[in-house]
């Protein structure tokens, strides 16, 4: 498939942060490189522009007319595509993202797979900030905007490559995990929760896709499993390759302890070393354990490790302040599963200790839309003060006994004495917490999408108030 005939390679759906990385990395290699997207938005729009790479607004198989060597097809293309279709007609040689990373970026280097239900962003984040401050130059994806750089991804010449692995599948035409492609030499696996409703029919099927992951560490590489999550217990106790816990208990190979929160971070110690976290919550130590572990598994020092994390300046995002207006503090938070809500909600507690605290929530994901985690996701929201729940999109989609019932949701939520609201919109929250926040209190949004540029419309109305 990947042949040297392969002198110009098209993009079907490149508006996407890896997809345009990929895309611009592929031209440094000297391909001719084409792509279409739908819409193509900031900042990638000006990314593609800067590498003038040719845009294509809007699928149509005569973008294709030229017939191509190589097509990579997005995992949000499906059938039905205009050009997806074109491909298949014609027998054009194809592949997903995924499988180009593989074989043109991953192939013969150190790879470093970052792993899990939760909290891969941060982690895949800080590994390579550890990796970037310390002179090794390393090639990493992420599916976030971390601070400490300029974008989401970057392709480099040195031997070590940094990835987040996401278990979920990889194109329309290749169901498996996108990180069964990423050849792991150390494999992270932070947290195993169940997840994607629309891929996964249950925690058991989640757990048989990890299992695939794990057998692709070679036996010179690195398993480093989080050691408290008993839903990892069994997976470990594998034999074909070195197996490292990580955690705050006794029994982990990076055993962390003495936690001491501060208001926007944290320290702890291992073994004969303290570090110093410029981050909250409990969840991110077991985080930062996991960059300790990789990165000394690599041959970085307990030192070098700790000037990185010095200067970590986080993610987007992820308790991202995006501003204060009328003494009222908007935070975004990309959280949408109950534990990441809870885990979330319990920092800002620490961060906010004596400030009312309204959380917003959207329920747009396959899995938040179904009723699988009907009461997990009330009792997520037990440290906020009050709130309020969007409208679920696309309920009409799913089956009546699948759908999260949200009379119920606001019935359990309201049920300790809390405040709480179901309101159809962005504009008819907006309207309301106008209403009721009041000056010295704390907004958090949880979603995972744009949620109507809520964030700056209330910021905009808390304002003018």
């Amino acid at each position: 498939m990947f042949s040297s005939a392969i002198k110009n390679v098209h993009f079907i759906g490149i508006g996407g942060t890896a997809m345009a990385s990929a895309a611009a990395a592929m031209l440094d290699k000297g391909f001719q490189v084409t792509g279409s997207d739908q819409n193509v938005y900031e900042p990638m729009a000006s990314f593609l522009a800067a590498k003038k790479i040719t845009v294509i607004n809007g699928y149509d198989e005569r973008n294709l007319a030229y017939k191509p060597d190589l097509v990579v097809i997005g995992n949000a293309i499906s059938r039905g595509n205009s050009e997806a279709e074109y491909v298949l007609d014609h027998k054009l040689r194809y592949c997903s993202l995924p499988a180009l990373l593989a074989e043109f970026f991953i192939r013969g280097k150190r790879s470093l797979v970052v792993s899990g239900t939760h909290g891969k962003t941060t982690t895949t984040s800080l590994l390579t900030w550890v990796f970037e401050h310390n002179g090794l130059n390393p090639s990493y994806l992420i599916g976030g905007i971390p601070n400490n750089f300029t974008q989401g991804a970057r392709f480099t010449d040195s031997e070590w490559f940094i990835i987040e692995g996401d278990e979920y599948d990889t194109a329309f035409f290749d169901k498996r995990s996108k990180f069964i492609h990423y050849q792991p030499e150390v494999a992270i696996i932070n947290n195993l929760e169940y997840d994607h409703a629309d891929i996964f029919e249950n925690l058991a099927a989640i757990k048989k896709t990890f299992s695939h992951f794990i057998r692709l560490v070679p036996r010179n590489g690195l398993l480093l499993g989080n050691g408290d999550d008993a839903n990892l217990t069994e997976l470990l106790k594998v034999t074909h390759c070195p197996v490292k816990r990580f955690g705050l208990g006794a029994d982990n190979a990076v055993q962390g302890f003495n936690l001491n929160f501060g208001p926007t971070a944290t320290t702890f110690e291992i073994p004969s070393f303290k570090f110093h976290l410029e981050l909250g919550g409990e969840f991110n130590v077991r985080n930062a354990l996991a960059v300790i572990g990789a990165a000394k598994h690599c041959g970085l020092s307990n030192k070098q490790i700790q000037s990185a994390f010095a200067t970590f300046k986080g993610i987007k995002r992820r308790m991202e302040v995006k501003g204060i207006a009328g003494g009222v503090t908007v935070i975004d938070d990309f959280g949408h599963h109950p534990t990441a809500i809870r885990e979330t909600m319990r920092a800002l507690r620490v961060r906010y200790a004596k400030e009312k605290i309204w959380a917003i929530f959207e329920p747009r994901t396959n899995t938040t839309r179904r009723n699988y985690f009907q009461q997990e996701l009330a009792d997520s929201f037990v440290d906020a003060d009050g709130v309020v729940v969007s409208q679920i999109a696309r309920l009409e989609l799913l089956k009546p006994e699948e759908r999260l019932n949200p009379e119920k949701l606001m019935q359990d939520i309201g049920a300790t004495g809390k405040p709480t609201a179901y309101l159809p919109d962005a504009d008819a929250i907006v309207a309301h917490m106008s209403k009721l926040a009041q000056g010295g209190d704390v907004i958090v949004v949880f979603s995972n999408g744009g949620f109507g540029d809520i964030h700056k419309k209330l910021l905009q109305r808390l304002e003018r108030r």
